[in-house]
């Protein structure tokens, strides 16, 4: 309504359309669900319930991983979900535990979210639970303002119920009947973190986790991104969210607000990214590497680089390298897990026919089903493989030798990758060694990448590249 507009009622109408006005906020406050509007990386989480028992969402401070975990536990309890949401469905009233580290962390972090503000009972149904869908709440003694439980009204006509937790109880206390839904925000610790998931095995409920990774490759952070061999990993996936991932920030305060914490601490609360120390191989600063794409000059070679992968994932890159600056650059990156030669191969074929890839030792191990070379079926399928597993001028080819040569480059200014190429700044956070040994896992376009830098010798420019043909030369 235009001031003019307004100008025009009468004192009565001025009031009744003040009292429609209140009475329109206080229907939004009471329904904050309906209003909910994620970003990208939490819809991602949200879409993973659907095919992942367990989640975790890693992010850095403030970016709204908490808020995420609270709407998606509202539209559970309730059954209220929105048109856009491809996660997990409930169509009945479940039970769900929900805590943090202490009562007074749960009441001021996953209460104040679900329900409103803890010490101002007359707000309650400000929360991501609507106020309409409040049925009842229950007091616990001890911590002022602290709930209970909550029992919430779901759309099927059944009553949902919420209970609260602490960590601090122990393990014991997160002992409870049978329930369909496990919300930990903060990282739990482990005894914890496993009652959780028992208490969801009746039903294959399901468990999430939301929180910044302060500390460091814990337990319960390894079980998600360094499984190794554990046959329950197919069952988990984790979620990164990083300062750049959230779009309320402009990049003047993102900047602000990475400088404002202490080095040891900067990853972990702006990029999600747990804390591996002097463990970690590469101590660069992603910004130091990262550089917005751009078209490769028709100067410069490009190759790319393959590692094989099955239940851990396949991955490639494509490379491009300035030899007269001698910069060499990540430009393209792939990775996929439990797929065929057939599959990748597809994937990787409209990067160009005439791109030379560089591809392991394990190239060259037969298939148990079709007793072809791995290397072998690639090039059946129409990729342009080097005659010869990747290796250095002399022969040789050192893992230590390889990362050692990507560390310096990355020091020196002549390693670079495309910021689009987002799997491989995952895999560069938690690349680290541990007892001295490289930790071989989730490295995989990160392998791809140094195999492609090993043979960069063979890198070919784009339009002569179609001339070029291995097949006359030797395989070993």
């Amino acid at each position: 309504m235009t001031p003019s507009m307004l100008a025009c009622l009468s004192s009565s109408e001025k009031l009744e359309l003040l009292q429609l006005l209140e009475e329109k906020e206080r229907r939004k406050k009471q329904n904050l669900l309906a209003n909910y509007s994620p970003y990208a990386k939490q819809r991602e989480f949200h879409a993973a319930g659907k095919g992942y028992r367990e989640r975790l969402f890693m992010a850095g401070n403030q970016l709204g991983k908490t808020l995420s975990g609270a709407a998606e536990a509202a539209m559970h309890l309730t059954g209220r979900y929105p048109d856009w949401w491809q996660g997990r469905r409930w169509d009945r009233a479940i039970t769900m535990l929900a805590g943090s580290e202490s009562y007074e962390l749960t009441r001021d972090g996953v209460q104040r979210l679900m329900v409103g503000p803890p010490l101002s009972e007359e707000d309650w149904g400000t929360g991501y639970i609507p106020k309409a869908a409040i049925a009842d709440t229950t007091r616990r003694a001890g911590v002022s303002g602290t709930l209970d439980s909550v029992t919430v009204r779901h759309v099927s006509g059944g009553l949902s119920t919420l209970l609260f937790k602490a960590y601090e109880q122990g393990r014991g206390k997160w002992q409870a009947n049978t329930v369909d839904y496990v919300w930990f925000d903060e990282e739990p610790p482990e005894d914890v973190y496993l009652e959780g998931i028992t208490r969801t095995n009746a039903t294959q409920g399901s468990i999430a986790v939301t929180f910044t990774p302060l500390k460091g490759m814990s337990t319960v952070v390894a079980r998600f991104i360094m499984p190794g061999d554990d046959p329950g990993a197919k069952y988990r996936t984790v979620v990164t969210m990083t300062i750049d991932d959230a779009e309320h920030y402009t990049p003047e305060e993102r900047e602000k607000i990475i400088a404002a914490y202490p080095a040891h601490e900067r990853e972990a609360r702006t990029k999600g990214v747990p804390s591996l120390g002097s463990g970690r191989i590469f101590p660069v600063s992603e910004e130091s590497i990262k550089v917005d794409p751009f078209e490769i000059p028709k100067h410069w070679v490009q190759i790319g680089g393959l590692d094989f992968g099955w239940d851990h994932p396949f991955g490639a890159v494509g490379c491009a390298w300035d030899r007269d600056a001698d910069v060499f650059y990540v430009t393209k990156v792939y990775r996929e897990r439990e797929a065929t030669p057939i599959i990748h191969a597809a994937a990787l074929k409209p990067w160009g026919a005439w791109l030379p890839w560089s591809w392991p030792h394990d190239g060259l191990q037969h298939d148990k089903g079709s007793g072809e070379q791995l290397a072998t079926q690639y090039r059946a399928q129409g990729l342009n493989m080097l005659p010869e597993r990747a290796t250095f001028d002399d022969g040789t080819n050192g893992v230590e030798a390889g990362l050692s040569d990507m560390l310096q480059r990355m020091q020196t200014g002549r390693w670079k990758v495309f910021s689009t190429c987002g799997e491989w700044f995952e895999e560069m956070r938690l690349y680290h060694r541990k007892d001295g040994k490289v930790v071989k896992e989730r490295d995989d376009v990160i392998s791809a990448s140094r195999y492609a830098l090993m043979m960069k010798r063979f890198a070919k420019v784009k339009a002569a590249a179609a001339a070029w043909k291995f097949s006359e030369r030797k395989v070993i």
